[in-house]
């Protein structure tokens, strides 16, 4: 097993980009530890805030998001953040080389539960034709990331990222407090029998969604002629942790219960990341209009539609779409 850093070096990433992702696994290491020690600090349950999402928070949320920022704008590698935790983009050096997007815990409903949750993170080039302080430097598709990933803490406290040369795997080794790294060039499956949606919101999806997943449902006596399994841990970074391990397909597509809302999940700090390291898997990530990571940002708190894992069945879903 190989440390962090030769790992990276081997993928050919620049020195100061390999010190910003050292610096955010730093924070991910403590909030590991907090995680873990949640029931005896007295950081299980709710705050009485709710966050930019309209989301009540939880304690380790606002915990979570204040040791990311506050270690990301003292390292003088970042020259703003975004987090879903914060209504406006927060200016850091006005020389850092990077912008970081974030959602510092992801799946905060799964923490009363002792069940997974995780920190996603998404790294652009720092824009020099805007200030440090307008939003605009967090205005950049998705295939203009530099790195992304997500921590996953669960038996295991694993790292799963790409810096644009594979999806690797990575996990906590607590001996010597560094990531090693356990596997490389991680591949999704092409083919699955395995989805993951929300199906409480069945009643809300667009047709062509619905029909999709009551051919799934319908299994070998259906149009597909094999049986599929869903399954849910109402935590993106652990679905799609499933997805890169095993495949299967995930998705949150868009729905009428708020209209004013048509989709859940987050463009700059879920989708993008998300499909960054999919792609590098060798799936595929997709809106039933087109390729996340070509969505031009608009807002850093915008919302998009997701479909994405395993290449095949995510075609064979996006077809339901042009029937």
């Amino acid at each position: 097993m190989q440390r962090l850093a030769p790992a990276l070096r081997e993928d050919n990433v620049p020195l100061d980009l390999i010190s910003l992702i050292k610096t955010i696994l730093a924070a991910t290491k403590e909030i590991s530890f907090r995680v873990s020690q949640a029931h005896l600090g007295g950081l299980m349950g709710s705050t009485l805030d709710e966050n930019i999402q309209g989301e009540i928070q939880k304690k380790l949320d606002v915990v979570a998001n204040e040791l990311f920022k506050d270690i990301l704008l003292e390292s003088g590698f970042v020259r703003a953040i975004s987090s879903e935790e914060e209504e406006n983009s927060v200016v850091g050096d006005a020389k850092g080389k990077f912008v970081v997007s974030f959602d510092p815990l992801d799946g905060s409903s799964n923490i009363d539960i002792n069940s997974l949750i995780g920190t996603i993170f998404s790294i652009h080039e720092a824009r020099d034709d805007v200030d440090a302080a307008d939003p605009a430097q967090f205005r950049q598709a998705g295939h203009k990331q530099v790195c992304a990933g997500y921590v996953l803490y669960g038996p295991s406290t694993m790292l799963v990222m790409t810096t644009g040369r594979g999806t690797h795997f990575y996990v906590l080794d607590r001996t010597h407090g560094g990531y090693l790294l356990v596997e490389r060039n991680v591949q999704v499956p092409q083919d699955t029998k395995e989805f993951a949606i929300n199906m409480s919101n069945q009643r809300f999806w667009q047709a062509p969604m619905q029909q999709y997943i009551q051919d799934l449902v319908a299994g070998d006596t259906g149009p597909r002629g094999k049986n599929f399994n869903m399954r849910w841990i109402a935590a993106m970074v652990g679905d799609i942790h499933r997805v890169l391990t095993r495949g299967g397909i995930f998705t949150y597509p868009a729905d009428n219960k708020n209209p004013e809302q048509p989709y859940k999940l987050r463009l700059m700090y879920e989708a993008n990341p998300m499909s960054f390291l999919i792609e590098q898997a060798g799936g595929l990530a997709m809106t039933s209009q087109g390729r996340i990571m070509d969505i031009e940002p608009e807002d850093i708190h915008q919302r998009v539609e997701v479909i994405m894992g395993s290449k095949n069945e995510v075609e064979t879903c996006l077809s339901y779409y042009q029937q």
